[in-house]
């Protein structure tokens, strides 16, 4: 699309704003204070999650963790139980070390500027400028996903919205839109409106234009582009992975293994995983026990950003005197205190009923 061809910048902002105060989000947990420690925590948990998956994470989150120093004092363990479920468990490893990093360095209270909290973890150029805005009023563009959205369309921006190149020019754009605002917008209902305009009306599939109200001047739908904008990301096949997992069962506990920093569900508990039969017959004698005594579970699957995994679960019930001690990253855990423990959703899942499993796999032993 032509340079001169594309809309205005002018009024942008103010249809936002005044859009957002009439029709958009109001009433959500985070949105009543402006002290930035809970903001910081909804934007970490609001990236590639809706808003309704969060709001019951959140509100369980701040009733255990309610300011910055008190998460900042826990430890990793104590934290991870309280994301498990949430996916994308680098976020949580970054978000205690950001609470401690901001404990240690700034006093407890987090920087005002965003090139500051750009150099915390886990906070990239929008969070920070959400963060911003929305704690102090500082006048910052943001991009996620749901604003992109609207910028492509809007401005007819084509191009893969992940390139270098098409990022540059969403953003200058972004940028462009505030330099034409008024001097007093309201950042914080402009920037919640991008939020909510791209997630309510803007939306991927079925955008609904006719309730928007940028569509006099959005290009995308003047010349029917909806569906071309943003242009889609090359697809990618995503491969499919296949797995053991052992849920080996001693006196009511069940061998759990926690799972490296870095990586799949890192930080969490998990049960022991093997790739194959012979690494799963290998792990069972060297713990004392075998495999041949098991019984397959009902296979399940779950999928990944990038793979599908397949989840092949091995129950095992043995008397304590036929286990060797487990690795140091390896414990015994009451079945009753599963629900507490730190698990990725698809253990979690298996584990939720184990008490009819364990049961019914008795029954079928005797």
């Amino acid at each position: 699309m032509p340079a001169n061809a594309r809309p205005a910048t002018e009024d942008f902002a103010a249809t936002i704003v005044h859009w957002q105060k009439q029709a958009g989000r109001h009433g959500l947990p985070w949105q009543a204070s402006r002290d930035p420690y809970p903001i910081w925590l909804s934007e970490i948990m609001l990236q590639q999650t809706q808003v309704g998956t969060v709001i019951g994470y959140y509100q369980r989150f701040l009733a255990r963790f309610p300011t910055l120093q008190a998460l900042a004092r826990a430890t990793q363990d104590e934290v991870m139980p309280y994301w498990a479920g949430l996916g994308y468990y680098a976020r949580a490893r970054n978000l205690h070390r950001c609470a401690q990093q901001v404990a240690e360095q700034w006093g407890g209270h987090f920087p005002r500027k965003v090139d500051d909290l750009m150099q915390l973890p886990g906070i990239g150029r929008s969070t920070a400028a959400a963060i911003a805005a929305f704690a102090y009023g500082e006048r910052q563009p943001i991009m996620d996903g749901n604003v992109k959205r609207v910028f492509t369309r809007y401005f007819g921006v084509y191009g893969n919205p992940a390139s270098r190149a098409v990022e540059i020019e969403l953003w200058n754009y972004a940028q462009a839109v505030l330099d034409a605002a008024d001097p007093k917008l309201d950042m914080t209902a402009y920037t919640q409106g991008l939020m909510d305009l791209g997630s309510s009306r803007c939306t991927r599939g079925r955008p609904t234009c006719e309730q928007c109200p940028l569509n006099t001047r959005c290009y995308a739908r003047l010349e029917s582009r909806q569906h071309e904008l943003p242009t889609p990301k090359p697809r990618k096949t995503n491969s499919e992975r296949q797995c053991k997992m052992l849920i080996l069962e001693q006196e009511g506990k069940i061998l759990l293994e926690q799972r490296p920093s870095r990586g799949i569900w890192g930080g969490l508990w998990s049960l022991p995983q093997y790739e194959d039969q012979n690494g799963l017959a290998d792990a069972c004698l060297n713990l004392g026990v075998n495999i041949e005594h098991g019984q397959k579970m009902a296979a399940l699957q779950h999928v990944f950003s990038h793979f599908k995994l397949h989840i092949e679960p091995w129950y095992l019930h043995c008397p304590p005197t036929r286990v060797s001690e487990p690795s140091p990253e390896q414990a015994w855990v009451a079945i009753e205190d599963l629900p507490g423990t730190a698990l990725p959703a698809p253990v979690k899942k298996l584990l939720c009923s184990i008490k009819e499993i364990i049961e019914g796999a008795r029954k079928n032993t005797q």
